[in-house]
């Protein structure tokens, strides 16, 4: 293996009480990969750490705290089609109903969670769109998260893509999972300040495990991302 150096998660991108959220920590990874790859989380990344990256075979990669492994990266095949996109206005109507407004387990999440400003997190508000299996949210990246105030980084497109899915398969969140693996697939950048619409939807069950498709299409309904996540269910 080769070392590449370290990867410290800042609070500000966390998911869970004090961890580093997850679809962010993937993306970090992800984004090294070219096209689409394929991240498993085996631990919770913590936060304000100085993380080991390693390359490995096969392109592949390892994240590490001390000599704890947190995550695995590889090239992927994403054997996936999405629905239809929901277009915007519809997608704005769904978010009014957002669960997560009468209870979130995880109120302070970069992504989902309703007591983060549009400055500091993303602010994706999925709920149910009347007359189809999916949820979907309105989104316009903030220029908070972009290094260069145009182009959104492929780690925050991956968070984005983490927590609707979790929400597709918990709508309530009273019933908790986890996120265990997360697949995705960028087609185009996206642009801070244009209008993007987060559609995900329920795949299925295999044990404790659940599975969901997330979709991000530009407000002309173009795909730009797709993501399919592998969750965990938590005894209640």
């Amino acid at each position: 293996m080769m070392n590449l150096g370290t990867i410290s998660i800042p609070t500000r991108y966390c998911g869970l009480p004090g961890k580093a959220h997850g679809g962010y920590c993937c993306g970090l990874l992800g984004k090294r990969i070219e096209g689409a790859a394929q991240v498993t989380l085996r631990a919770a990344p913590p936060l304000e750490r100085p993380l080991r990256l390693e390359s490995q075979e096969a392109s592949g990669l390892r994240l590490w705290d001390d000599a704890m492994l947190i995550a695995e990266a590889n090239a992927a095949t994403l054997g996936i089609v999405p629905p239809s996109s929901v277009s915007y206005d519809d997608a704005s109507i769904a978010a009014a109903l957002y669960s997560g407004f009468a209870y979130h387990p995880f109120p302070e999440c970069f992504v989902c969670g309703p007591a983060r400003t549009r400055e500091d997190g993303l602010r994706i508000f999925p709920g149910p769109v009347s007359g189809q299996d999916v949820i979907a949210a309105p989104w316009v990246p903030d220029a908070s998260v972009s290094e260069d105030g145009s182009l959104v980084p492929p780690e925050i497109v991956w968070a984005a893509l983490d927590c609707p899915g979790g929400i597709a398969l918990n709508p309530t969140g009273v019933k908790p999972v986890v996120l265990g693996r997360l697949t995705v697939e960028i087609a185009e950048p996206l642009e801070i300040g244009n209008r993007y619409v987060v559609v995900a939807w329920p795949l299925g069950t295999e044990g404790r495990k659940r599975f969901a498709g997330t979709a991000i299409f530009s407000d002309e309904q173009k795909l730009y991302a797709l993501g399919h996540a592998t969750w965990f269910a938590l005894p209640v």
